[in-house]
């Protein structure tokens, strides 16, 4: 079996609860028919399951023309238009991760709030890519968190790869200017650097992401190549809300959403690509190394529809 098969059956069971939510509640609303008080409470169904209310309005809004205008009468046609819809949604945008730094070291700069995942997404990424016979090195400048720079190292030895930290309450741009000195020295193909959690509400902090930008910049001016934003799907909107923040202080290029396993809120993956615009290019549905991989969204799609 193929990572990519295991993987798909994995995520049509992980993604269970959100399927009670959403597939299996749109199609109890559909249950007595396709008059208004069905498309109401197909309204209420998405909302819940955290689309948003602007991917609602306009999810409702194509299944009403779908129903009038092409004369769709039954639940089964409908709730297919509906999946149709969703991933055309989600297959705008670029959702492949490149690795490739144009001949230096390829350098990914990981953000996100505490909690949300993000030390463990930057091993497990490292994981991969090691596995996938490229050369990675990580930076612990996640110096405010104490058990940060403890629980890269842990993945560093796990994986072994190196990593480059300094003392906890060091400063963070100079544990990113270190590593990536260290990663063009060493000639890696890979740096992954764990920023710290920042709280989005917290200027002072956001002013900091974007000197680690800067300093990496001094060394490889054409870094950082990606700029990775992990979310936890459980948060729902305010998920959302913290990408907002996070884009106003930095180019995000792409979305980790982790813990979709544990959520009926998996719409969020459809708000994010509607109303962001950012492709999300990893997904998290469980602890294990593999439960992290690239997102495929006619894969997701098709996981979320299937049968439990």
């Amino acid at each position: 079996m193929s990572e990519s098969t295991g993987f798909f059956g994995r995520l049509k069971d992980k993604l269970g609860k959100t399927r009670t939510q959403l597939v299996d509640g749109v199609r109890r609303a559909l249950g007595g028919g396709l008059g208004e008080e069905a498309f109401e409470e197909i309204e209420g169904v998405l909302i819940q399951a955290d689309l948003g209310v602007d991917t609602t309005q306009s999810l409702i809004a194509f299944l009403r023309a779908a129903a009038r205008l092409h004369h769709v009468g039954d639940t089964e046609t409908l709730i297919g238009l509906l999946k149709e819809e969703l991933a055309r949604i989600l297959e705008q945008g670029d959702h492949a991760a490149t690795w490739d730094g144009g001949g230096g070291p390829h350098v990914t700069l990981i953000a996100g709030v505490n909690g949300s995942g993000k030390t463990t997404t930057a091993g497990k990424l490292a994981a991969r890519l090691h596995r996938e016979g490229k050369s990675v090195m990580l930076g612990a400048a996640d110096t405010f968190r104490a058990a940060a720079a403890e629980q890269l190292t842990v993945w560093s030895e796990r994986v072994g790869i190196p990593i480059v930290k300094h003392q906890e309450g060091a400063d963070p741009a100079a544990v990113a200017f270190d590593a990536t000195d260290a990663a063009v020295s060493r000639r890696v193909d890979c740096l992954l650097i764990d920023t710290a959690g920042r709280l989005h509400t917290k200027v002072n902090l956001m002013e900091e992401i974007r000197k680690i930008r800067r300093v990496v910049q001094k060394r490889i001016p054409s870094a950082p190549h990606e700029v990775l934003l992990v979310l936890d799907a459980t948060t729902g909107q305010n998920g959302l809300q913290q990408a907002r923040i996070f884009t106003e202080a930095i180019e995000v290029t792409g979305i980790v959403l982790t813990k979709l396993d544990g959520t009926a809120k998996g719409g969020i993956v459809v708000a994010i690509q509607q109303e962001l615009g950012i492709p999300i290019k990893f997904i998290g549905v469980g602890e294990s190394i593999d439960d992290l991989q690239p997102f495929n969204p006619r894969e997701f799609i098709e996981a979320l529809f299937s049968g439990g």
